[in-house]
């Protein structure tokens, strides 16, 4: 049972943002670019960052959503991600990915964590500025959206066929779409 009334039957960040839907589009906005925006990083990639932060902050929502999403845009590859969550630097991924994954825990734990060093090698693995970046935002946001997730002790149902459909869903239409199922239609048509 969440800490404060949340509308019924929406799991997780969403019912946190049918909640307070004046900051639930800026969200959506923001994670959609982030996510699924244009980039040199495939969104699978970038949803890989936001679940293996989301794993080690142990936000069980956060993980299995986003983990179903990534693997919906990676050709439905569901051990991929398990794979990537318990031991990236064995996983089939790419070696500039591995290095982006070692910056994303690094942030996970403070941003003071990451090094000169860690970016160093994520260039030597030809990974680029924008990429470091968005690595390091994609990793602070997932840290946020999993607090805000557990600090609210909002509902995770253990059902992964839910989870598993709504990540094909959100990896077909975006974030922003998707949310006009649960906030009002002024706050989405904006």
């Amino acid at each position: 049972m969440a800490y404060i009334s949340l509308p019924e039957g929406l799991p997780g960040i969403r019912g946190l943002m049918a909640f307070r839907p004046e900051t639930a589009r800026p969200m959506n906005d923001f994670i959609e670019t982030l996510l699924h925006g244009p980039h040199t990083l495939t969104p699978g990639e970038r949803e890989l960052i936001g679940t293996y932060v989301s794993y080690l902050n142990d936000c069980y929502y956060c993980q299995t959503c986003h983990g179903y999403i990534a693997a919906a845009c990676l050709n439905g590859d569901e051990e991929l991600v398990k794979r990537v969550k318990a031991d990236f630097q064995h996983a089939d991924i790419s070696e500039k990915l591995k290095a982006l994954l070692v910056i994303a825990g690094k942030v996970q734990k403070s941003g003071k964590s990451v090094t000169a060093e860690d970016v160093a090698q994520a260039r030597a693995a030809e990974a680029s500025d924008l990429e470091i970046h968005d690595t390091v935002l994609i990793s602070a946001a997932f840290c946020m959206f999993n607090r805000y997730v557990d600090g609210l002790g909002t509902w995770q149902p253990r059902d992964e066929a839910m989870y598993r459909e709504r990540g094909k869903r959100i990896a077909r239409d975006g974030y922003v779409f998707i949310s006009q199922e649960y906030l009002p239609a002024e706050t989405v048509a904006k």
